[in-house]
């Protein structure tokens, strides 16, 4: 139950977080970013370590890092702190992944949701590069290199991800079901 509370309460700190950016509060967005992040850790250690975890906390985790990772990624898109071009491949990721899954459903033919080693590291990467972006306007400070080493590696980890998660689909969707 608890941990379920606080993912709820990091989805609520998404347009919080957006509001921030947009009116130029980039040290307290920064600020409630590294909080929805912990949000998360704390979320997580407690489902595990104290098995509370639910089918509902196992829904609305992944949404929350989604809505706020896509959110944030937008909102620095629009904002003009991001290149538009990461903003595109990271929704589109996320977009074609959550179209591939109704697919499946519709299709009756669901898929298993697991998340692939890649995907983990993706979210790594995109959280940091956030993070750092966020970090560099909230504190006024030039986040050369590190900013394009790690849009370097969004970009190479959004796009294997992707891959990996698609060819996973298109073989689960092509798997002959046995006659009875």
């Amino acid at each position: 139950m608890l941990p379920n509370i606080i993912t709820l309460g990091r989805i609520l700190l998404v347009p919080v977080i957006v509001w921030a950016i947009a009116s130029n509060q980039m040290t307290i967005a920064f600020a409630l970013f590294v909080t929805a992040g912990l949000s998360d850790a704390v979320d997580g250690f407690l489902a595990k370590r104290f098995n509370m975890t639910s089918e509902i906390g196992a829904l609305l985790d992944p949404l929350a890092d989604k809505a706020l990772l896509v959110s944030i990624y937008v909102a620095l898109g629009v904002w003009g702190a991001i290149p538009r071009w990461i903003v595109i491949l990271v929704v589109s990721r996320d977009i074609m992944i959550v179209g591939a899954v109704i697919v499946s459903w519709l299709l009756g033919k669901p898929v298993a949701m697991k998340p692939l080693m890649v995907s983990k590291l993706n979210t790594v990467a995109q959280v940091a590069f956030a993070a750092l972006i966020l970090a560099a306007l909230g504190f006024d400070f030039a986040p050369k290199p590190f900013d394009v080493i790690l849009m370097g590696a969004v970009t190479i980890l959004t796009l294997l991800s992707v891959s990996f998660y698609l060819v996973d689909w298109v073989q689960h969707m092509s798997e002959i079901e046995p006659s009875r």
